[in-house]
């Protein structure tokens, strides 16, 4: 007697789709999606049953798991996070959260047309890089200004225009590596300028410029160690002996500041990071940063500094590729209008979680520890750092008040259903604890993320 295998019993793709769940599901969407997802189902439950597995048989059973994967396949891939790791600009989350005067004027211009490339005075063509030059230079002090796609690409671009087949004169200690493997050295040679590397790792003078200084060398590049530090017996010329060097050889200086604050972060209990009305106000030549970095706007990237220099790179073929659209054009002018009516620590998100005290921290975490039940984790407020991120001032951290958890379910397994939420949790895992630092949680998201814990916690606990 033979046993019939239990692959029989599974419907056909015909069948499947005949059930009421699904039939209503074709009536709402392609039907290409929706067969696609009846045939994913099956697909599944026929390799759970050929493991040995005890799968779904039944359409009435298989219809509710079509509807689960089609929703997953209509769902945006990129979607919001609540961030609770305490690592303020957070590159694998986004970075800086925008401020909602920048969300709007991004609704506003992409709602309908706007003046992109249209002078409303004239009557006639435009351009588009002047809506944020204007507040560019008074913020920063410079005579010019011009944004690109990102930082990466500002360095890049001002290398070709200035320093293509001539040579650039930079630190040893300052051929940096950021994120993703991307080094500063390959941007050179990129830009098709000729690397000249002086000094030594841990100790570079002015002289070391001067003496390498040719009738072939186009430009000095100062590159500020953003993501790391190096400390004892070290040396760097500062930012106003580099200036005099060129000014003595008639040589612009392109100074890299990254993550380019606006205000001064030593009143927040950390370092002082390298400021750009700092850099300009040196008489640096170029000034180049970052836009979703400390300046808390969208990605760009931002050059300020002389007139003439600026008008080059406006003029360069590769300044085309490297525009930015309307809506990063929107975001950043209205980010830097907070600057300007000196309201940035209220209304930019980066900057208000780095004001946060940690009374203020804990009183929330208090909170939300309250709001969980009891029998499934079990919760303590702690102390603990925040980490600023972003490739910005490495070592430096800000003392926070962390909820710490240790739930019933396990840590690892708390996490992983808090990354399945919706939204998704990211937070971290110390001390064999999940941790969670509400510096980096806006307060309108506690109550979101109160209901996250919850059910994370529940779940699988009945």
């Amino acid at each position: 007697m033979t046993t019939s295998s239990p692959l029989r019993s599974l419907p056909s793709v015909d069948r499947l789709l005949q059930e009421e769940q699904v039939q209503a599901l074709l009536r709402a969407y392609p039907r290409a999606l929706v067969t696609e997802a009846a045939r994913h189902v099956l697909a599944q439950a026929r390799a759970a049953l050929l493991n040995g597995g005890q799968g779904h048989t039944a359409p009435a059973a298989l219809a509710p798991l079509v509807e689960t994967h089609l929703a997953a396949t209509l769902r945006p891939p990129l979607r919001p996070v609540i961030n609770a790791t305490g690592v303020v600009i957070h590159t694998n989350l986004g970075r800086a959260p925008l401020s909602r005067a920048a969300l709007q004027a991004m609704a506003e211009v992409a709602l309908g047309y706007s003046n992109l490339e249209y002078d409303l005075e004239a009557g006639e063509r435009g351009s588009r890089h002047e809506h944020a030059a204007a507040i560019l230079r008074r913020v920063s002090g410079a005579e010019a200004a011009l944004v690109v796609n990102n930082n990466a690409s500002a360095v890049l671009l001002a290398l070709q225009a200035l320093a293509a087949g001539r040579e650039v004169v930079i630190s040893r200690g300052q051929l940096v590596e950021i994120g993703g493997g991307f080094r500063i050295p390959d941007v050179l040679r990129q830009s098709g300028a000729r690397l000249v590397e002086v000094g030594t790792t841990n100790r570079t003078y002015a002289a070391d410029y001067e003496r390498a200084i040719t009738s072939e060398t186009a430009l000095l590049l100062r590159v500020h160690s953003s993501n790391f530090r190096v400390i004892g017996f070290v040396h760097q010329p500062t930012l106003q002996e580099l200036v005099e060097v060129g000014r003595r050889h008639n040589l612009p200086v392109l100074d890299d500041l990254g993550s380019g604050s606006l205000l001064d972060t030593a009143r927040y209990g950390l370092a002082h990071e390298p400021m750009v009305q700092e850099s300009v106000a040196a008489g640096t030549a170029l000034v180049s940063f970052s836009g979703d970095k400390l300046l808390g706007g969208p990605q760009a990237g931002l050059l300020v500094g002389r007139a003439d220099l600026i008008g080059q790179l406006k003029r360069h073929p590769l300044t085309r590729a490297l525009r930015p659209d309307k809506l990063t054009l929107a975001a950043l002018v209205a980010t830097l209008g907070h600057y300007l009516r000196e309201e940035a620590e209220r209304e930019i998100p980066v900057w208000r979680m780095l004001a946060q005290t940690p009374a203020q921290i804990g009183r929330r975490a208090r909170r939300l520890g309250a709001a969980l039940p009891a029998e499934l984790v079990e919760w303590r407020v702690v102390d603990g750092q925040s980490a600023i991120g972003g490739g910005s001032l490495p070592g430096e951290t800000l003392p926070t008040r962390l909820l710490a958890l240790t739930p019933n379910c396990g840590i690892q397994t708390l996490a992983q259903r808090l990354r399945h939420a919706t939204p998704p949790v990211v937070a971290r895992i110390e001390h064999d604890r999940l941790v969670l630092d509400l510096r980096t949680v806006q307060p309108e998201e506690d109550r979101s993320l109160a209901n996250c814990l919850v059910r994370a916690a529940e779940a699988g606990s009945d």
